[in-house]
């Protein structure tokens, strides 16, 4: 998986020199393979080198295309995410906000991308301990993911882990537990015991059990997910490299 990222990059790469030398610099299919290439730093955790390029497809396509155009709020919500990524909250608050309003308007309130930059506004209130007002994101985006796409729907799998995440932030540990483990089985049935999503959902409920005071149980669940990451993120991975430090925050 990690060689499938690097393979990608270079792939990436090749094509947006290509569409630079023969469409130019701003065309629009120059600037998804900008978008592409930023992704995929993204998911590597190269969060400081997929900001430059965010930025860059950002400015260029409110420029080209307008501010409401959907690639400009797509690029505006990929490097929100990016902030979000860097602890930089306020930052990300403010351009969430700004896309969740410009795309209520022009792509309507239940549309997809909507209800993506809802819950990443909803993620970032609860980085910044605004409980409340995460909680209340939640559940409105989990119940039209629900209405629209179904109960097990990756999307809708997203959500619940949310709203679980913030019952933990609150000390609601029974109800976050029955949530993360809901998640946790669905996507190891739907998406496979070692997808990134499924692995997060046992870290997400190994911390949960570490709350409730369940260690044991917490660090050989985190270990499993650990030596599951090294394997499918690579050594290097943000999320490889956290929950090795959990581990010997826990240990120790």
């Amino acid at each position: 998986r990690n060689q499938g990222l690097w393979e990608a990059e270079k792939l990436f790469v090749q094509v947006m020199e290509t569409f630079k030398t023969k469409l130019g610099a701003d065309h629009p299919h120059t600037l998804a393979s900008m978008g592409n290439l930023a992704s995929t730093l993204w998911n590597q955790g190269r969060w400081g080198e997929a900001e430059k390029l965010f930025v860059q497809v950002m400015e260029t396509s409110k420029t080209k295309l307008g501010a409401d155009h959907p690639s400009t709020l797509t690029s505006m919500a990929n490097l929100a995410s990016t902030y979000r990524n860097q602890g930089r909250w306020d930052e990300a608050e403010k351009l969430f906000v700004q896309v969740i309003e410009t795309s209520k308007t022009k792509l309507g309130a239940d549309h997809p991308d909507t209800l993506t930059s809802m819950a990443n506004l909803a993620s970032t209130y609860r980085n910044q301990g605004r409980w409340e007002e995460a909680e209340k994101l939640d559940v409105q985006v989990m119940e039209i993911r629900k209405v629209k796409f179904g109960a097990d729907h990756p999307s809708t799998l997203t959500s619940i882990a949310n709203l679980a995440s913030t019952y933990r932030s609150q000390g609601r540990w029974e109800e976050a537990e029955k949530l993360n483990v809901q998640v946790m089985e669905i996507r190891k049935v739907k998406l496979g015991a070692d997808h990134p999503s499924t692995l997060t959902s046992m870290a997400n409920l190994a911390f949960t059990w570490n709350s409730q005071g369940r260690h044991k149980d917490a660090l050989a669940l985190m270990q499993d997910c650990v030596e599951a990451r090294q394997r499918v993120l690579g050594p290097e991975h943000p999320d490889t490299l956290s929950s090795l430090a959990t581990i010997s925050k826990w240990s120790s």
